[in-house]
């Protein structure tokens, strides 16, 4: 299954569904089922900034669970004034630096988060394991 590596606090605000929307300098054709994997790289200023939505203690290293990704949209002025009427606190002007927003729905969280090392770009894990 395709799998996507992101930095905390990120991942887990996706698992949580306080963030549909992932930011990528690159677009992607592929839709469907994606696991989003916490990487090791933490988000120092995010962290602080978005206290009140984070849990203390967030999985890193760690497939937190799936997501359906629906689309891909190009970043526009209506885009981004639409994200950020919608939470001005997760989406602010620095989440619109990367080009393409990857809207993500069906979150569906693993009960026990997987033991991965993270990749760039999409990568395959054998959800089987």
């Amino acid at each position: 299954m395709k799998v996507l590596t992101i930095k905390q606090p990120w991942a887990t605000l996706i698992m949580q569904k306080d963030k549909r929307f992932e930011f990528r300098s690159w677009q992607t054709k592929y839709r469907g089922e994606l696991l989003i994997h916490a990487g090791k790289g933490i988000d120092k200023e995010a962290m602080k900034r978005l206290a009140k939505y984070i849990p203390e203690n967030m999985p890193i290293g760690k497939i937190l669970g799936k997501v359906r990704l629906v689309d891909c949209v190009k970043i526009s002025p209506g885009f981004k004034e639409m994200l950020l009427k919608e939470n001005k606190d997760i989406y602010t002007d620095s989440s619109f630096k990367e080009n393409y927003g990857w809207q993500l729905e069906d979150v569906e969280v693993f009960k026990e988060p997987l033991e991965a090392k993270g990749k760039l770009s999409l990568w395959e894990y054998n959800i089987e394991k």
